[in-house]
């Protein structure tokens, strides 16, 4: 529920600028945030991205695939398991679509509507809004936490204190023992637990993972975008005159002013602003939007749903805090003239590269080859001649299967006049395992000129019909 609208404006503190050499401090004390919750249509868009990735987080370790995890990055193994996709290292050129993607995606979020990924997505907002939630539940509202702080140490104050850390310590040990369990198997990973069998490694990254997590979002917070997160910094090149983003109305709003609820604003001459200072009360970074757009802004739109209540409660229109543009601001567009000058060639340039990499990456995922192989010289014996008047190079083949059904492979060798293969008959493979096998070259002594020669293999599945050529070279001593 929303705690009761408060009148009076909180000014926002001016902190003095330090002079070098005057024994003061070139850098500004912290002044901790107490953001108020508010109801509103961004908030619950904000608990809704919350309990969507959440979700997605905790909940994906423990979905089967078959007889394994669903999504399982094995290190040990160097196998990837993400649903019926089995992929090996050889697969990178995969994560790295992946990745391109993701930045494409940042790009165009950014274009149309600024920091929507900081917003609504981001780890650090999803975990500090799950973590204030807790403070809120446990301490009260935001006037009964700044009492709390504010108070002498209780018993009621170290009961409160007490019970908070331990709830968030709990969601952070949780938070660490999930993301060891993406490269652990996380049944296993939790007998382990059990059994106080763990790993060294494995119980590092989930102290380390669950401590950053605490930290970050228990304690850092805002400091985390403010200071740390690149993205607040070069937000702005991505930025234009037509892009969305946490607008106040200086035009309607201004001259801001408190006055009594029915007042004939044109009497007393004051804007749609009542100055409550409720907008930066809600603010999780703790600014002023009503001074303009700052790189502290994550655009969650929390001011946006406050400063409604508020137009609500006076009868008059909304939106006095709204995402527009500054086009649409300076111009006075209608919703309509915004919407059209939003989806600009820069916009739909994206969309387009955007929608162009994620066909590209998904055809490139149906068609793969569900066999990997790697070609190895044997470097201890270059060239000999065996039984029979025939010059051998001996190879090693590294056969990866990337089905999880047992494969029988063939392997033929191609590009030099009478070449043959041993051992020549078929072998098989487990399920998303490989397997190292010697392959003896054989030629007629005689039939090939000295130097190196450019060979291919051909390894073939008798199963799935999979097929892969690999080129090689044999070499033939002068």
């Amino acid at each position: 529920m929303a705690e009761p609208i408060v009148t009076k404006r909180t000014p926002r503190p001016v902190i003095p600028i330090a002079v070098a050499g005057e024994g003061t401090s070139l850098y500004a004390a912290h002044r901790k945030i107490y953001p108020r919750s508010v109801n509103g249509v961004f908030a619950r868009w904000r608990w809704a991205m919350v309990l969507v990735t959440q979700a997605v987080f905790y909940g994906l370790p423990w979905l089967e695939w078959g007889q394994r995890q669903s999504v399982l990055f094995d290190l040990a193994s160097r196998r990837f398991y993400v649903f019926r996709l089995v992929l090996y290292p050889q697969d990178l050129i995969y994560l790295t679509g992946l990745l391109v993607i993701s930045a494409m995606s940042l790009f165009l979020f950014t274009a149309v509507a600024g920091r929507l990924w900081c917003g609504y997505a981001c780890p650090q907002t999803v975990y500090t809004e799950m973590f204030m939630w807790v403070e809120n539940k446990v301490e009260g509202n935001r006037t009964a936490r700044m009492r709390l702080d504010q108070g002498a140490l209780s018993s009621e104050k170290l009961l409160k204190k007490t019970s908070k850390h331990l709830v968030w310590l709990g969601i952070a040990s949780w938070t660490g023992f999930t993301f060891v369990g993406y490269f652990t198997p996380i049944r296993e990973l939790g007998l382990a637990f059990l059994q106080t069998r763990m790993g060294s490694w494995e119980v590092f990254w989930v102290f380390f993972y669950g401590f950053a997590t605490y930290g970050n979002a228990g304690f850092m917070r805002e400091q985390v975008c403010k200071y740390m997160c690149p993205y607040a910094r070069f937000q702005g090149a991505m930025f234009d005159r037509d892009t969305l983003i946490v607008s106040y109305d200086v035009v309607r709003g201004e001259p801001r002013g408190v006055r009594a609820r029915g007042s004939d604003l044109k009497v007393q001459a004051l804007g749609d602003c009542i100055d409550c200072g409720l907008c930066v009360q809600v603010c999780p970074t703790g600014i002023d939007i009503r001074e303009g757009l700052q790189y502290e802004c994550i655009g969650c739109g929390l001011c946006v749903d406050a400063c409604n209540t508020v137009m609500d409660k006076m009868a008059y229109q909304r939106n006095l805090i709204s995402y527009a543009t500054q086009n649409g601001l300076a111009n006075r567009w209608t919703p309509r003239q915004v919407l059209h000058r939003v989806l600009r060639p820069r916009v739909l340039l994206y969309t387009g590269v955007l929608l162009a990499l994620c066909i590209g990456l998904l055809a490139s995922l149906v068609t793969r080859m569900p066999l990997k192989v790697d070609v190895v010289r044997d470097r201890a014996s270059l060239a000999r001649i065996v039984d029979g008047g025939k010059l051998e190079n001996v190879h090693r083949l590294q056969i990866m299967n990337a089905t999880e059904r047992r494969q029988r492979y063939s392997i033929e060798a191609s590009g030099l006049q009478g070449v043959t293969v041993a051992p020549a008959q078929p072998f098989e493979v487990g399920p998303a395992q490989s397997r190292w096998v010697a392959v003896r070259l054989q030629v007629p002594y005689g039939s090939v000129s000295p130097g190196s020669h450019t060979v291919h293999f051909n390894v073939r599945s008798a199963d799935n019909g999979a097929q892969v050529s690999e080129k090689a070279t044999f070499l033939v001593p002068r």
